[in-house]
């Protein structure tokens, strides 16, 4: 479905070189960013945290980034503060170059409407 996108892909540099100045260190990838993304929206700031957990933060920053699209919606925070999600709308298949380039779009999204950083 999508092709490579080298305006994309310039977007995202942007991204990691600003998220090196901010947090001191360049995530090595997508999934890094994820996880930023995920201990973000936990809001517990940063500790310590399991496999499970770490796996569980980057659940929730897909869900929170696909949000943005309509594909899911946030559900409830439990007794923890962690929050859940629930799937509202299909998501299209796709290959895994085609999901992460979704992700991608999605996760640039999220910091220009949660940190107002338009990323060009």
């Amino acid at each position: 479905m999508f092709k490579r996108d080298l305006a994309l892909e310039k977007r995202w540099s942007k991204l990691l070189e600003g998220l090196k100045e901010t947090i001191g260190k360049k995530p090595a990838d997508l999934n890094g960013v994820l996880f930023l993304i995920g201990v973000q929206e936990l809001g517990q700031g940063n500790r310590i945290f399991s496999k499970e957990q770490k796996q569980d933060l980057m659940h929730i920053a897909v869900c929170k980034v696909l949000s943005y699209d309509g594909f899911y919606e946030l559900d409830y925070v439990d007794q923890d503060g962690w929050p859940h999600w629930k799937l509202v709308k299909e998501l299209p298949h796709f290959d895994l170059l085609d999901q992460e380039k979704l992700l991608k779009i999605q996760v640039l999204e999220y910091f220009e409407k949660e940190y107002e950083i338009i990323i060009d």
